[in-house]
Protein backbone atom coordinates (compact mmCIF):
# COMPACT_ATOMS: atom_id res chain seq x y z
CA UNK A 1 0.00 0.00 0.00
CA UNK A 2 2.66 2.09 -0.64
CA UNK A 3 1.03 3.91 -3.46
CA UNK A 4 1.86 7.32 -3.33
CA UNK A 5 -2.22 8.34 -4.17
CA UNK A 6 -3.18 6.36 -0.82
CA UNK A 7 -1.14 9.20 0.93
CA UNK A 8 -3.09 11.88 -0.22
CA UNK A 9 -6.64 10.11 1.36
CA UNK A 10 -7.96 11.63 4.80
CA UNK A 11 -7.80 10.21 7.92
CA UNK A 12 -11.54 10.33 7.33
CA UNK A 13 -11.24 8.20 3.70
CA UNK A 14 -9.03 5.64 5.30
CA UNK A 15 -11.28 5.11 7.65
CA UNK A 16 -14.50 4.99 5.52
CA UNK A 17 -12.43 2.33 3.64
CA UNK A 18 -11.73 0.38 6.04
CA UNK A 19 -14.89 0.17 7.08
CA UNK A 20 -16.25 -1.27 3.72
CA UNK A 21 -13.35 -3.29 3.59
CA UNK A 22 -12.50 -4.45 6.80
CA UNK A 23 -8.81 -4.26 4.56
CA UNK A 24 -6.35 -3.92 8.14
CA UNK A 25 -3.85 -1.92 5.86
CA UNK A 26 -6.42 1.33 5.21
CA UNK A 27 -5.26 1.54 9.13
CA UNK A 28 -2.03 0.62 8.72
CA UNK A 29 -2.08 3.82 6.61
CA UNK A 30 -3.72 5.99 9.16
CA UNK A 31 -1.35 4.43 12.18
CA UNK A 32 1.33 5.32 9.96
CA UNK A 33 0.91 8.91 9.94
CA UNK A 34 0.67 9.65 13.81
CA UNK A 35 3.18 6.73 14.68
CA UNK A 36 5.65 9.25 15.22
CA UNK A 37 3.80 11.12 17.70
CA UNK A 38 2.09 8.54 19.36
CA UNK A 39 6.08 7.58 20.13
CA UNK A 40 6.77 10.78 21.42
CA UNK A 41 3.64 10.68 23.93
CA UNK A 42 4.64 7.35 24.94
CA UNK A 43 7.90 8.38 25.68
CA UNK A 44 6.45 11.47 27.44
CA UNK A 45 4.46 9.16 30.27
CA UNK A 46 6.31 5.84 30.43
CA UNK A 47 9.88 7.82 30.31
CA UNK A 48 11.41 4.79 28.70
CA UNK A 49 12.35 3.86 24.57
CA UNK A 50 11.11 0.02 25.31
CA UNK A 51 8.09 0.55 27.09
CA UNK A 52 6.93 3.32 24.87
CA UNK A 53 7.75 1.38 21.29
CA UNK A 54 5.77 -1.60 22.89
CA UNK A 55 2.74 0.67 23.92
CA UNK A 56 2.52 2.02 20.43
CA UNK A 57 2.32 -1.72 19.17
CA UNK A 58 0.00 -2.58 21.81
CA UNK A 59 -1.98 0.77 21.00
CA UNK A 60 -2.14 -0.67 17.10
CA UNK A 61 -3.76 -3.74 18.15
CA UNK A 62 -5.90 -2.02 20.31
CA UNK A 63 -7.02 0.50 17.52
CA UNK A 64 -7.26 -2.34 15.07
CA UNK A 65 -10.18 -4.18 18.12
CA UNK A 66 -11.95 -1.25 19.03
CA UNK A 67 -11.93 0.58 15.69
CA UNK A 68 -15.37 -0.63 14.27
CA UNK A 69 -16.62 -0.06 17.84
CA UNK A 70 -16.58 3.50 17.53
CA UNK A 71 -17.88 6.22 15.63
CA UNK A 72 -14.84 8.14 14.75
CA UNK A 73 -15.29 12.33 13.52
CA UNK A 74 -11.61 13.08 13.98
CA UNK A 75 -8.87 9.76 14.36
CA UNK A 76 -6.12 12.24 15.00
CA UNK A 77 -8.45 13.29 18.22
CA UNK A 78 -9.14 9.69 18.85
CA UNK A 79 -5.91 7.97 18.85
CA UNK A 80 -4.24 10.57 20.53
CA UNK A 81 -7.00 9.73 23.48
CA UNK A 82 -6.54 5.98 23.07
CA UNK A 83 -3.06 6.35 23.28
CA UNK A 84 -3.19 8.50 26.95
CA UNK A 85 -5.77 6.00 28.02
CA UNK A 86 -3.34 3.21 27.33
CA UNK A 87 -0.36 5.26 29.01
CA UNK A 88 -2.16 6.21 32.21
CA UNK A 89 -3.09 2.54 32.52
CA UNK A 90 0.43 1.05 32.30
CA UNK A 91 0.97 3.97 34.70
CA UNK A 92 -1.49 2.84 37.00
CA UNK A 93 -0.46 -0.81 37.16
CA UNK A 94 3.04 -0.55 37.17
CA UNK A 95 1.80 2.45 40.60
CA UNK A 96 -0.08 -0.89 41.96
CA UNK A 97 2.33 -3.13 41.10
CA UNK A 98 4.94 -1.04 43.25
CA UNK A 99 2.85 -0.37 45.64
CA UNK A 100 2.35 -3.67 46.14
CA UNK A 101 5.61 -4.25 46.66
CA UNK A 102 6.11 -1.51 49.38
CA UNK A 103 3.22 -2.54 51.18
CA UNK A 104 4.51 -6.29 51.36
CA UNK A 105 7.70 -4.98 52.86
CA UNK A 106 6.41 -2.28 55.03
CA UNK A 107 3.34 -3.63 55.67
CA UNK A 108 3.58 -2.79 59.96
CA UNK A 109 5.07 1.07 58.95
CA UNK A 110 2.23 1.25 56.92
CA UNK A 111 -0.74 0.05 59.14
CA UNK A 112 -0.46 4.15 60.40
CA UNK A 113 -1.29 5.66 57.29
CA UNK A 114 -5.28 4.90 57.08
CA UNK A 115 -6.04 8.51 57.09
CA UNK A 116 -3.95 9.16 54.37
CA UNK A 117 -4.97 6.33 52.18
CA UNK A 118 -8.34 7.48 52.59
CA UNK A 119 -7.57 11.13 51.04
CA UNK A 120 -5.52 8.89 48.29
CA UNK A 121 -9.34 6.66 47.78
CA UNK A 122 -11.10 9.63 47.61
CA UNK A 123 -8.82 11.30 45.33
CA UNK A 124 -8.81 8.17 43.43
CA UNK A 125 -12.31 7.61 43.08
CA UNK A 126 -12.64 11.34 41.96
CA UNK A 127 -10.79 10.67 38.97
CA UNK A 128 -12.49 7.67 38.45
CA UNK A 129 -15.97 9.58 38.64
CA UNK A 130 -14.77 12.05 36.81
CA UNK A 131 -13.36 9.43 34.17
CA UNK A 132 -16.61 8.15 33.64
CA UNK A 133 -18.44 11.38 33.79
CA UNK A 134 -16.43 12.43 29.99
CA UNK A 135 -17.22 9.08 29.14
CA UNK A 136 -21.34 10.41 29.03
CA UNK A 137 -20.91 13.58 27.66
CA UNK A 138 -21.74 13.82 24.08
CA UNK A 139 -18.63 13.21 22.11
CA UNK A 140 -17.66 16.70 20.64
CA UNK A 141 -18.10 18.37 24.43
CA UNK A 142 -15.56 15.71 25.04
CA UNK A 143 -13.21 16.23 22.67
CA UNK A 144 -13.34 19.72 23.90
CA UNK A 145 -12.82 19.47 27.36
CA UNK A 146 -10.38 16.60 26.86
CA UNK A 147 -7.93 19.34 24.56
CA UNK A 148 -8.79 21.95 26.55
CA UNK A 149 -8.46 20.82 30.31
CA UNK A 150 -6.23 18.14 30.44
CA UNK A 151 -4.01 19.14 27.33
CA UNK A 152 -4.07 22.51 27.97
CA UNK A 153 -4.90 23.54 24.09
CA UNK A 154 -6.03 27.08 23.35
CA UNK A 155 -9.54 27.69 21.71
CA UNK A 156 -7.78 28.26 18.47
CA UNK A 157 -5.51 24.87 18.27
CA UNK A 158 -8.84 22.92 19.57
CA UNK A 159 -10.35 24.60 16.25
CA UNK A 160 -7.80 23.41 14.38
CA UNK A 161 -7.32 20.07 15.67
CA UNK A 162 -10.70 19.79 15.13
CA UNK A 163 -12.33 21.40 12.50
CA UNK A 164 -14.94 22.99 14.97
CA UNK A 165 -15.45 27.05 14.65
CA UNK A 166 -14.24 29.03 17.84
CA UNK A 167 -17.60 29.69 18.44
CA UNK A 168 -18.31 25.99 18.51
CA UNK A 169 -15.28 25.22 20.33
CA UNK A 170 -16.25 27.88 23.67
CA UNK A 171 -19.85 26.65 23.53
CA UNK A 172 -18.70 22.55 23.74
CA UNK A 173 -16.46 23.63 26.73
CA UNK A 174 -18.99 26.04 28.46
CA UNK A 175 -21.49 23.23 28.48
CA UNK A 176 -19.35 20.32 28.36
CA UNK A 177 -18.25 21.81 31.77
CA UNK A 178 -21.18 22.63 32.93
CA UNK A 179 -22.61 18.99 32.11
CA UNK A 180 -20.11 17.18 33.89
CA UNK A 181 -20.82 19.43 37.00
CA UNK A 182 -24.05 18.26 37.05
CA UNK A 183 -22.84 14.23 36.57
CA UNK A 184 -20.85 14.28 38.98
CA UNK A 185 -23.14 16.13 41.44
CA UNK A 186 -25.88 13.50 40.88
CA UNK A 187 -22.74 10.39 41.28
CA UNK A 188 -21.98 12.06 44.74
CA UNK A 189 -25.59 11.91 45.68
CA UNK A 190 -25.73 8.29 44.70
CA UNK A 191 -21.95 7.65 46.25
CA UNK A 192 -23.88 8.80 49.77
CA UNK A 193 -26.86 6.60 49.62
Amino acid sequence: MNNPDIQQLTDQELLQRFKADNNSEWIGVLFDRYALLLLGMCMKYLKNEEDARDAVQQIFLKVLSDINKHEIQFFRAWIYQVTKNYCLMQLRQHHMKYKEEITDRHAGELAADQEEKGVYQEKDLLLNNMEQALNLLNPEQKICVDLFYLQKKSYQEIADQTGFSLLQVKSYIQNGKRNLKLILEKQQRANKR
